[in-house]
């Protein structure tokens, strides 16, 4: 795992230069923490910070094919690179390090741009061919690793994080208004778009390539892999034909991501997915097994005697690390400045926290349960949307009120708790069933509150703007004909997974801390399997993850298997007061004349929220995802836009 940086200038410019590409991949070191390499050839350079984890001596790139006519800096790991070296080995290719990165440049050489569909990993790639005078950039299949692009000057910069970008002389700093419009919508930008204008990020799945003797370095762009469901004809194999299939792929994932010259470790957060993990490394790997756990002071929110439970029925040596209100307000700057977005939850924070804990133990990759959730119908929204969908054809059925009171036990607050207000919140947008975005039109709701504080003339610029036309554009054009469940998970995949999920809770929380996350369910041969599956393999009833927990039932306590799912959160507002007055930073934060000199928020409106979490009466999401989504802008707005106080 590493942080990539580069310049392209046009042909006939002077080189790019070797201190500002210094300057670039010295603001990743957190990335790569072992050193970092500089590579000036012409119109491109390329810069590499180096977090050694596979072939620790002869790994450093960049990395070159045998006649040092293609050069390589990549970020992520090739998980296959053992079976690609054996099978170009058998075809004449000839190896000089034993790392995963020159399975890269062989690949390319054989076959072209059509490498990364034989790339099992997660990676953000830069190749430079000096041959044909191109450079590409490739970005892994589900956007586990970042990387983000920058055209200004007539030139072109590319780097794992924003940051990088901003360390190069000359780059505008601004935010984009709809991208904030977006972000408030869906919790992270859509497609290419960042918050940062003129800043654009590659989208999951795709090359982006630019031919050097072209004087306007104009991008061509390909998507290589999608995220569909390609449902048979309904003539499915039997459930146990399928789990069994399911767990042998699981366990194949699992192997592969093993992969590593340093000691890798795993996350158990008390749940069944990373219990699932955690598992299969102990009964099918000889990997020894080190766990890692994060618990919570306040008892709403932790899961220790869950994690406990699994680590003592495994056997692996466990620790923990147990963060409080207090702890999340002293890293939250931080963790802002590295997801490098707006944050609506303090989520991420525990997170980075617990990546710091891993790290102090002497490890650099640890495997996460992180997508099956995504990937197998295991978030409440999968069990809503199919209520409401309910509610709207039968709405007056004598079940509805039972059903309703099957969800959300974890929850102090439970919506169904109130009759009324569990109904207006199911049969919210219920003239949209037919829409892709039924199933989360609660969630998008919810969020917008935050716009009600921005600027009036901010509010003004997004009046116009409409974020489910937005979204439409970005889904597949035969959506609409897919099976209910199949559009919910598209939409959750195109939206939370790759724009939150994994980069504001995954790469960037982990990558702060020097370590490197890896995601099993992920692997894109778990994805096609599970998107081949009819709907109730995966949604029974209300039992979310019915296949997985078919495919696992041998092997995890049934306490496990049984458990009602939990998703991971963290207190939000309450964190920044104490006894009743918020903490000094936050008040500072949050004075008018900042507040004002800034152009973000409404300072009246602002002020009114703040008194309402002061006195402790912020107890719902709206209201908690507009506090932090709040203090996070600001802070992003110091570090990025004025230039004040980068990570």
């Amino acid at each position: 795992m590493c942080g990539i940086a580069g310049l392209v200038v046009p042909a006939g410019a002077p080189s790019p230069s070797e201190p500002m590409l210094a300057a670039m991949i010295a603001a990743l070191r957190h990335r790569g923490p072992d050193g970092s390499r500089v590579r000036i050839d012409g119109q491109v350079g390329l810069a590499h910070a180096r977090l050694s984890i596979i072939d620790p001596e002869g790994g450093w790139q960049p990395i070159h094919n045998p006649d040092r006519t293609v050069w390589v800096i990549f970020n992520g790991e090739i998980f296959n690179h053992v079976e690609l070296r054996e099978t170009l080995e058998r075809l004449g290719h000839r190896f000089y390090t034993d790392s995963d990165t020159e399975v890269i440049v062989h690949l390319y050489d054989r076959y072209g741009d059509d490498f990364v569909e034989h790339l099992n990993g997660q990676f953000a790639i830069a190749l430079h061919d000096t041959r044909r005078q191109r450079l590409v950039l490739a970005r892994d299949r589900v956007g586990i690793r970042p990387l983000y692009v920058s055209r200004h000057g007539g030139g072109v910069a590319f780097a794992s994080e924003v940051k990088a970008l901003y360390a190069r002389s000359g780059q505008p700093r601004g935010l984009d208004v709809r991208a904030l419009g977006e972000t408030f919508s869906f919790w992270s930008t859509l497609g290419t778009r960042t918050v940062f204008a003129g800043i654009e990020q590659l989208a999951p799945g795709h090359t982006m390539a630019f031919d050097l003797r072209d004087p306007a370095l104009a991008p061509v762009v390909k998507r290589y892999w999608q995220w569909r469901h390609l449902l048979g004809d309904g003539a499915w194999r039997s459930e146990d034909d399928v789990a069994e299939e399911l767990h042998a792929l699981l366990v194949d994932a699992v192997r592969l991501q093993l992969r590593a010259d340093v000691p890798v470790g795993a996350y158990l957060s008390g749940g069944l997915d990373s219990s699932v993990i955690a598992t299969l490394i102990r009964r099918h790997t000889p990997t020894p097994l080190r766990t890692f756990s994060l618990g919570f002071a306040d008892a709403e929110f932790d899961e220790r005697p869950y994690q406990r439970l699994m680590a003592e029925s495994l056997g692996t040596e466990h620790s923990e690390v147990v963060v409080s209100h207090a702890d999340i307000a002293a890293a939250f700057h931080r963790a802002v400045l590295h997801a490098e977005a707006p944050l609506v939850r303090t989520a991420p924070v525990p997170l980075m926290l617990l990546a710091g804990h891993v790290r102090q133990a002497g490890y650099k990759v640890v495997l996460t349960g992180e997508g099956a959730d995504e990937v197998f119908a295991g978030y409440d929204l999968f069990k809503e949307a199919k209520l409401r969908r309910f509610m709207a054809r039968q709405p007056d059925s004598p079940w509805r009120g039972r059903l309703l009171e099957r969800l959300y036990p974890y929850l102090a607050h439970s919506p169904v708790r109130s009759r009324g207000f569990a109904e207006r919140f199911f049969q919210e947008g219920a003239g949209q069933l037919g829409q892709p975005w039924f199933a989360h039109l609660p969630r998008v709701r919810s969020t917008q509150r935050v716009l009600r504080f921005l600027h009036p003339d901010l509010r003004e610029q997004l009046q116009a703007w409409d974020p489910l036309r937005t979204l439409a554009e970005q889904l597949p054009p035969d959506i609409d004909g897919w099976p209910a469940l199949a559009r919910d998970q598209h939409v959750e995949s195109a939206t939370l997974l790759s724009g939150y999920l994994l980069s504001s809770q995954g790469d960037r929380m982990s990558m702060a801390q020097s370590v490197e996350g890896r995601y099993p369910f992920l692997d894109h041969r778990v994805i096609e399997l599970a998107n081949r599956m009819p709907a109730h393999y995966k949604l029974r009833g209300l039992r979310e993850k019915h296949i997985l927990k078919r495919a696992m039932r041998d092997e995890l306590p049934e306490a496990v298997l049984r458990r009602h799912k939990q998703p991971y959160r963290a207190p939000d507002s309450a964190c920044f007061f104490a006894g009743g007055e918020a903490l000094p930073w936050v008040r500072q934060a949050l004075q008018p004349d900042r507040l004002a000199a800034c152009g973000l928020f409404d300072t009246t409106a602002v002020d009114h929220l703040v008194e309402k979490c002061r006195n402790g009466r912020a107890i719902g999401f709206p209201d908690n995802m507009a506090f932090v989504g709040i203090l996070s802008m600001l802070a992003l707005h110091e570090a990025f836009v004025q230039g004040r106080g980068e990570a």
